[in-house]
């Protein structure tokens, strides 16, 4: 896959590296930091894949740091490249705590150890942080003595051996729980007349795993939500009720390495073993059309050269039943307002004038409430300027609606089985939808 992993610093110039194989110079990185420079000056968007006599560069940015690595091979899998680098920037990340270059110079024998287990002939191998702090630790950096006896050096875990590498035997608990939360993060883009021009759903689902010994776990989901679009195209009918389930579009779907992939490709049913602690079990992106959960009804008008009136009307777009949590809304204003003066039904306001806005934060909105405010701040120095800059920021809305799924995914079960123990175990369930990180209203 990778013929070498090189660390260089924001020029483009090697700070470590681990080489896998022969088949590329060790001249190679040279050509990087030039490669690098040319597209600089040319462009302001680097693309992250640079080809010079038959070698590929694939990197990436992280910090001050570029992770690259590089290929002579056409054949190579850019994304398993793409993750692998990712993976060992999250690697460091739990070692590290900090990856940066000032890090990397600072701990270059744990990282060379690092890129030994992460990585053989080219080939990713272990990438589980769990797995390898059992037998690399902060001690490496310390050589062993020669008058130690053998059986006193370090050993890689039995686990690593295995095929489920990714957890270690003998782990016991006194009260056996595994807690699921499927949490939904909702972006989206809207114009001041309601009007959607982006919305997506990204979905995740967690579990906590504090179970004895090897368990097998197997999740059953509901059809509907975000298995929809790949049960469709597998139903030969195509009737029209397949038509409209097609609506929901799947866009990515990851899975932890611990789901056995066969099983849910034949069944959908999702069959693994944990690993121990928190994990993400599987990934997934929407890209459908759906209402605002919170819509406000903004009404600004800038009075020149005196003052500025924001009337702000919000709505909770969901089910009597639900209630959003935590609502804040970020209202902008010009950078020279001053001296506000608030009315609210619910909540409570304040003005951010580091950030040049007011926020609203509304601690419980139960589903199909309506409330209002109104602010008005005075304007010394307000011009033509000053309103064109004020129409192009957006409000930002932030909100978390538990025990509800915008896409309507549901576990049907969570049936927990040791084979050596049969102990009994409980499974908890959670649900949560949340605000993304683009979840704004235009005022144009």
């Amino acid at each position: 896959m990778a013929s070498a992993i090189y660390f260089c610093d924001i020029k483009g110039r090697p700070l470590l590296s681990r080489k896998y194989r022969d088949d590329i110079p060790l001249t190679a990185i040279d050509k990087f930091a030039s490669l690098l420079a040319d597209l600089e000056e040319e462009s302001s968007v680097i693309p992250p894949c640079l080809t010079y006599n038959n070698t590929q560069y694939l990197f990436i940015q992280h910090s001050d740091i570029y992770l690259v690595a590089i290929t002579n091979l056409l054949r190579t899998n850019i994304a398993e490249v793409f993750a692998f680098l990712y993976k060992i920037i999250d690697v460091l990340g739990d070692y590290l705590k900090t990856v940066e270059e000032e890090s990397i110079r600072d701990n270059y024998v744990i990282i060379y150890e690092l890129l030994d287990e992460l990585m053989d002939y080219g080939i990713p191998q272990i990438t589980e942080t769990k797995m390898l702090k059992q037998y690399i630790t902060q001690k490496s950096f310390k050589l062993v003595k020669a008058a130690k006896k053998k059986q006193n050096a370090a050993r890689p875990p039995s686990a690593l051996t295995d095929s489920v590498s990714w957890r270690s035997e003998g782990i016991k608990y006194k009260k056996n729980e595994a807690f699921l939360d499927i949490v939904e993060s909702i972006n989206m883009l809207m114009t001041q007349k309601g009007q959607i021009l982006r919305s997506e759903i990204l979905g995740v689902v967690k579990i906590k795993s504090r179970l004895s010994g090897m368990p097998d776990l197997k999740l059953g989901i509901n059809d509907k939500g975000i298995f929809s679009k790949q049960l469709t195209e597998d139903d030969t009918n195509n009737n029209a009720t397949s038509k409209k389930q097609n609506k929901i579009e799947l866009e990515d779907l990851k899975f932890h390495q611990c789901v056995r992939l066969s099983k849910f490709e034949t069944e959908k049913i999702i069959t693994f073993i944990p690993p121990d602690g928190d994990f993400e079990l599987m990934n997934y992106r929407l890209s459908t059309s759906i209402k605002p959960l919170i819509w406000c009804d903004m009404n600004v008008q800038v009075h020149s050269n005196s003052r500025i009136e924001i009337h702000c009307r919000a709505k909770a777009q969901i089910k009597k039943k639900s209630t959003a949590t935590n609502v804040e809304i970020l209202i902008p204003v010009p950078e020279d307002a001053d001296t506000p003066n608030f009315k609210y039904s619910h909540g409570s306001i304040k003005w951010v004038p580091e950030k040049s806005a007011i926020l609203w934060k509304i601690r419980s909105f139960p589903g199909g409430k309506e409330y209002s405010m109104a602010a008005e701040l005075c304007l010394p120095s307000t011009s033509s300027k000053s309103e064109e800059v004020q129409n192009k920021k957006p409000v930002q809305v932030k909100f978390q609606i538990p025990y509800f799924t915008t896409s309507g995914i549901q576990v049907r079960y969570l049936k927990i089985n040791e084979p050596k123990l049969q102990y009994k175990s409980y499974p908890w369930v959670r649900y949560i939808t949340q605000s993304g990180d683009d979840y704004t209203i235009r005022l144009i």
